[in-house]
């Protein structure tokens, strides 16, 4: 029954799309005729095994990723990464680049400190309050690789090309926006993103490794912190979380057989941008808080006149079908999540009822 659903713009655990949400429904009890729920079967089966081998394969082609990508699914979200691809990647003696561009840049470069590693700040927008990109950054040559959030989930701004790195690894938080949009992935050494924004439901965090950093890995760390623990055991060293993965899995086959594709999901996703983002430049009601060079198709963030229209604009969305709408509660203001799985049409219906809000309270 989906006739009380809301139009889901949270940042995350963000929404799914309808039809990963219906066969997850269908087959919830009877999974692929085993006779047990996907959250039952053994992740040594079979039945599992090709669930997670699909899932890495469907990556694999939809990211164009060559045969030296190894997919690992790691448990501990995103923020576990921050402290795994230094323990892992960042050599003793050896400093690393970091771009900060707001909150998860900043809490990336505090595990770094807390390691006693070296991190070199090679770029920073907190300047003005992270509502930019910067594009002054000084990359060192010895640097052991460069460290960026591509898409920032509470600023609202968004890498709209990925800096040249001069050969050094890159290495990226795409938590985000993973999946939002073809790009070259030959620079990258490590994408890594939490599945719950716009790849799946909370749980696991997805991680694409290069095979030479594969070889960086020190054998003195403990095995669940590392890197070839996962790619030898092909996730599952323990048990995994199976449902996540299911998911993930899913919302991969949506996407390659549903949407076609990245290149025509970044079409879509640029069409829902331009919707909202409009608005805001024709309007003086409300304000978009990222630099036009610099704002996120994935997270859209604004503020009204003052912060009593702010609340009223959100209880008076959440009472006709908008949820999700609050910004961040470091940064106040609201935001709308528009992740692959939120549809044009709920766009639509949202700038519909924002003109509709500025004419009565404008």
């Amino acid at each position: 029954m989906t006739q009380n659903r809301i139009y889901n713009f949270n940042a995350g655990p963000a929404a799914l799309p309808l039809p990963v949400l219906e066969e997850i429904q269908e087959s919830f009890l009877n999974f692929a005729g085993s006779g047990m729920s996907i959250t039952e079967i053994s992740h040594r089966s079979k039945w599992f095994d090709d669930v997670i081998n699909d899932a890495a394969e469907r990556t694999k082609r939809l990211l164009n990723l060559d045969n030296r990508f190894k997919i690992l699914f790691i448990q501990g979200g995103a923020s576990m990464q921050f402290c795994m691809i230094p323990m892992n990647l960042l050599p003793e003696g050896r400093s690393a680049d970091y771009v900060n561009t707001g909150t998860w840049s900043t809490k990336a470069i505090k595990e770094v400190k807390v390691l006693g590693k070296n991190v070199n700040i090679a770029g920073s927008s907190e300047d003005k309050n992270f509502s930019y990109i910067p594009k002054d950054l000084q990359f060192s040559r010895d640097a052991a690789y460069v460290h960026i959030t591509s898409n920032n989930t509470i600023k609202g701004t968004q890498w709209a090309q990925f800096p040249d790195t001069q050969g050094i690894p890159l290495m990226a938080d795409m938590s985000s926006d993973i999946m939002s949009r073809p790009f070259d992935t030959a620079p990258f050494g490590v994408i890594y993103a939490g599945a719950q924004k716009n790849i799946g439901p909370s749980g696991i965090c997805m991680v694409i490794i290069r095979d030479d950093m594969l070889e960086r890995v020190p054998e003195n760390l403990p095995a669940m912190l590392k890197y070839t623990t996962y790619s030898e055991k092909n996730s599952m060293y323990n048990t995994p979380p199976c449902f996540t993965i299911y998911t993930v899995q899913l919302v991969l086959k949506w996407l390659e057989e549903t949407v076609g594709g990245l290149d025509k999901m970044e079409e879509i996703n640029n069409k829902k941008a331009e919707l909202l983002y409009s608005l805001f430049d024709s309007s003086s009601f409300y304000r978009g808080t990222a630099e036009k060079d610099s704002r996120s198709k994935m997270n859209v963030t604004f503020r009204l006149p003052d912060e009593e229209l702010e609340k009223a604009f959100i209880q008076k969305a959440l009472d006709n079908g908008f949820g999700g709408l609050k910004g961040h509660r470091s940064v106040g203001g609201c935001r709308a999540s528009i992740y692959n799985a939120t549809g044009l049409d709920a766009i639509e219906a949202l700038v519909d009822f924002m003109k509709t809000f500025e004419k009565n309270n404008g």
